[in-house]
């Protein structure tokens, strides 16, 4: 350790004048004035508030839509498009979930967070009793009925 000594004085002032040229900031200790907020202060944009609430109602919409599934979920492939609705959906709430974390808005981060649960349940509901966990078994894969009958031939037509 041969460094020269540090010339403090020179660093200090240093620091001085780069914490000038940023201006008047308002002290640790002190509150801002009286006419201003802390959340005001912040201007929020627009297209920020406008995406929180598209994720959100996104989300909400598909959780709706999920009991009201028109096709037969039991097994194979239409119970997988379930689940890959079922996550969208996850991913739709946890979307919304962030947005409205981070801009601020609590009604929509309490409609996401409910979005989540509702669709945690909804899948749980299928898979669980696939894997054994609930008391009623179901299958992931729809069983094989066989082949599939040959069509029966159409007598030939007669001619007159």
């Amino acid at each position: 350790m041969n460094q020269p000594p540090r010339n403090w004085d020179k660093e200090l002032a240093d620091i001085d004048r780069v914490i000038e040229k940023q201006g008047p900031t308002v002290p640790a200790g002190r509150a801002p004035p009286a006419g201003a907020s802390p959340a005001a202060s912040v201007p929020v944009a627009k297209r920020s508030v406008a995406l929180t609430w598209f994720w959100t109602s996104l989300a909400l919409a598909l959780a709706v839509a999920l009991p009201l599934w028109p096709y037969d979920r039991t097994c194979g492939l239409r119970l997988a498009f379930f689940l890959g609705a079922t996550a969208i959906t996850l991913l739709a709430g946890f979307l919304g979930a962030l947005a409205s974390w981070a801009h601020r808005r609590g009604f929509a981060h309490l409609l996401s967070l409910t979005v989540l649960i509702w669709s945690l349940v909804v899948a749980a509901s299928e898979v669980l009793p696939r894997i054994g966990y609930a008391k009623e078994a179901r299958a992931w894969l729809c069983a094989d009925s066989g082949p599939a009958p040959a069509p029966a031939k159409a007598p030939a037509p007669t001619t007159p």
